[in-house]
């Protein structure tokens, strides 16, 4: 027999000392926020991929953005051509629903500290692979693979609750990666929009490709501080485990990464960008190869953030979040997060920016 089906919580009661303490008003506005994001972002991820095909997955965000109060922008086919986002289109090619881009805008109105945070979330709404396609056993988890779209469009609903004293800018590239007679192929030289040409190796290594123009155009846009996040790799899965991200950056902010996550309980384990790693990438007809031109998959992890870092300018500090285990979930609820979409890491990115209007 089917089991019950609950009826979900109604209410939520929090009791405090007295009801006219500022601060913990503000804490229970703050979890009230968070909780809405962690919720919106589960949501999104858990939606059928056939309800969330880019066009219709973009309009679903901007929508809610706008009426959270934000500025929205969604670039769509020739817009992305129009502005050389070559990443975003070569991997949308293949599906008969078009790639797009959609930017999302928070900005104090007293104008805050000066500081300009960039989030960046991947937005695959389904990953077959492309030409170079997955087995079938497991594919319908690829739904879950804007696990990092969805949690920066969500976080960015709190933000706007929340209304901190940073600029914050989030940047969700969102495409679907199918094979077809028009897909994108392995040999393809791909020109990004930093001007940095991209020899494709492997069609499912299909998500640095879109992260890679819209960190590049966040890049291009200023901003002080870069944070990406993405179910980037099946090897963080095998490095870490279901439960911890892997993070990858400019030191200094991958700490401050790790500390975030301990702190609301979503841990990330910092890890290397190895020369070597990079060296591996070299191609004899474009400016990297999208993997390991051997298709070596040792270090599968490390060779996604070693090829990010390629698209971040030398000034801005930035880390990458791979969330590939950590966002979804096919096992039982554990803690907070539940089976399913986890919203992972909208509470980490939340306390990030706390961080950062707190601290620089």
């Amino acid at each position: 027999p089917q089991p019950a089906r609950r009826e979900p919580v109604a209410e939520v009661l929090v009791a405090v000392p007295d009801a006219a303490d500022a601060a913990a008003l503000a804490e229970v506005t703050r979890a009230r926020a968070a909780a809405g994001a962690v919720r919106a972002a589960r949501d999104w991820v858990n939606t059928a991929p056939n309800d969330k095909r880019p066009p219709a997955f973009a309009e679903t965000v901007a929508t809610a953005a706008r009426e959270a109060g934000l500025d929205v922008e969604v670039l769509d086919e020739a817009a992305l051509a129009e502005g050389g986002y070559g990443g975003i289109l070569a991997v949308g090619q293949g599906s008969e629903a078009p790639p797009r881009l959609v930017r999302i805008s928070y900005t104090p109105a007293d104008g805050g500290n000066g500081t300009r945070v960039a989030l960046v979330g991947k937005g695959i709404t389904f990953d077959t692979g492309g030409v170079s396609i997955k087995p079938a056993q497991g594919m319908w988890e690829m739904k879950s693979d804007m696990g990092g779209a969805a949690a920066v469009g969500a976080t960015m609903l709190a933000v706007a609750a929340l209304k901190p004293a940073v600029a914050v800018t989030a940047y969700l590239p969102i495409a679907e990666n199918m094979p077809s007679g028009s897909a994108y192929r392995p040999g393809d030289v791909v020109t990004m929009f930093n001007g940095k040409k991209v020899e494709v190796l492997n069609t499912d290594a299909e998500g640095r490709m879109i992260l890679a123009d819209a960190m590049a155009r966040a890049c291009a846009d200023g901003c002080d501080y870069l944070f990406e996040t993405s179910t980037l790799t099946g090897g963080q899965v095998i490095a870490l485990g279901k439960r911890i991200s892997g993070v990858m950056g400019t030191a200094e902010l991958c700490e401050r990464v790790r500390l975030a996550g301990d702190a609301v309980g979503e841990p990330a384990w910092p890890m290397p960008l190895p020369d070597e790693v990079r060296k591996g990438m070299d191609s004899d007809v474009a400016d990297i190869s999208q993997v390991n031109a051997g298709m070596d998959r040792a270090g599968h992890m490390l060779q996604g953030g070693v090829f990010l870092r390629e698209f971040v300018t030398d000034e801005v500090p930035w880390a990458h979040i791979d969330i590939a285990g950590p966002s979804f979930h096919t096992g039982e609820p554990t803690g907070y997060l539940t089976k399913g979409g986890t919203g992972v890491p909208v509470r980490t990115l939340l306390h990030l920016i706390d961080d950062v209007a707190a601290n620089g």
